[in-house]
């Protein structure tokens, strides 16, 4: 239970400090919501929570191919301008991507 609060705690800390930077610094907020923190503490607590190795290490390459994948829902946001798309309908879009995403990733998954 100690574990789950911690990990709550953590994760609303990183997460509403981000999003606070990003109305002062937005280059720095997007930089850090780039890294891997959020695969860095979910990698470490999945561990400890589990203690499986293997696990962690399947868990890791799903985020390895994950990654490149989930890209996918900032290409509207790139095209807004040439599409003349405001910001929901970049979202919506993006969101489709993900969902094709997932089964890209379910399909590279089974070959790993």
């Amino acid at each position: 239970m100690y574990l789950a609060i911690g990990k709550t705690i953590v994760a609303a800390v990183l997460i509403s400090f981000v999003s606070w930077l990003s109305g002062k610094k937005t280059g720095l907020a997007g930089f850090i919501t780039a890294l891997p923190i959020t695969t860095l503490l979910a990698l470490a607590f999945s561990h400890m929570e589990w203690g499986d190795a293997k696990q962690s290490v399947d868990y890791a390459k799903s985020v390895f191919v994950a990654i490149p994948v989930s890209l996918l829902f900032f290409v509207p946001f790139l095209l807004a301008e040439k599409l003349n798309f405001g910001f929901w309908t970049c979202y919506t879009v993006g969101i489709a991507l993900l969902g094709v995403g997932y089964f890209i990733h379910t399909h590279i998954m089974k070959i790993l």
